[in-house]
């Protein structure tokens, strides 16, 4: 990524998430992902990281919204605990 280049970030009582993006995706890499519950398998980056988990979207992937609404909300209620 360029220096200088703006990353986004979404919080929410601290760091959600924020996005990158590839010239072959977009990469959404959740704070403390490591210790949000994945039931869904969202996550396919990043999984053997002690703190952050990310999601690799590529051209034409297609993502569970309720999966990922879900995912979100988790990591709000996280930050809130003050983990």
């Amino acid at each position: 990524m360029p220096s200088g280049t703006r990353v986004p970030v979404w919080s929410r009582a601290g760091i959600l998430c924020t996005g990158e993006t590839y010239r072959e995706k977009v990469k959404l890499t959740f704070a403390k992902g490591a210790f949000l519950d994945d039931p869904s398998g969202l996550f396919n980056a990043g999984l053997d990281g002690a703190l952050r988990r990310a999601i690799d979207i590529g051209a034409g992937t297609r993502i569970d919204e309720t999966a990922f609404k879900a995912l979100v909300r988790a990591a709000v209620a996280l930050n809130k605990k003050g983990r």
